[in-house]
């Protein structure tokens, strides 16, 4: 079953590639930002270099906002400064990557580095869709009282008994 995302935002994603030092590597690529909306330049448009460093228009993504998430994109926004989570993957070929996400549910980004094949790395987050987020926010989030789990009653140290009477003969 997939779930239906209730806003979606969509972005462009801006990359650097810096001369590796590595023998093993050329260049080393990182995202460098997000921007609102989606640029009319074609994905991997070169916007800059500055010795041995440059930044592509890497190319578009959503951002998906889901209101079962909007306690993630609270905590998201109330750290330090707000971030976005972008995945890229190598495609061994021309282009050099291929931009596979933008998330800003923290859980979600983190959730992509579970393969490892994927490059996830944080940007900090535009104030225009740090904006559109707080309003998500505030319109669908819903407070959920937190249950304590209550603990078994058995002394500290002390083994359950067996359920079975046959387990303990043997």
């Amino acid at each position: 079953m997939s779930v239906i995302a209730l806003l979606s935002m969509p972005v462009g994603v801006v990359v650097e590639r810096h001369k590796a030092t590595s023998p093993w590597l050329d260049y080393v690529w990182r995202p460098a930002t997000v921007l609102p909306g989606v640029p009319s330049a074609a994905p991997w448009t070169l916007l800059g270099t500055d010795g041995d460093k440059a930044t592509f228009y890497a190319g578009a993504a959503t951002i998906e906002l889901h209101r079962t998430e909007t306690a993630n994109y609270i905590s998201n926004l109330d750290g330090d400064s707000p971030l976005l989570w972008v995945v890229l993957r190598q495609t061994g070929g021309d282009p050099p990557l291929d931009v596979q996400a933008v998330t800003a549910d923290p859980a979600e980004g983190e959730a992509y580095t579970e393969a490892g094949n994927d490059l996830v790395e944080t940007v900090p987050m535009p104030t225009p869709i740090a904006e559109a987020l707080a309003a998500f926010i505030a319109e669908h989030h819903v407070e959920r009282p937190f249950f304590k789990r209550q603990r078994d009653r058995t002394e500290p140290g002390r083994q359950p008994r067996s359920r079975h009477r046959e387990d303990e003969r043997s």
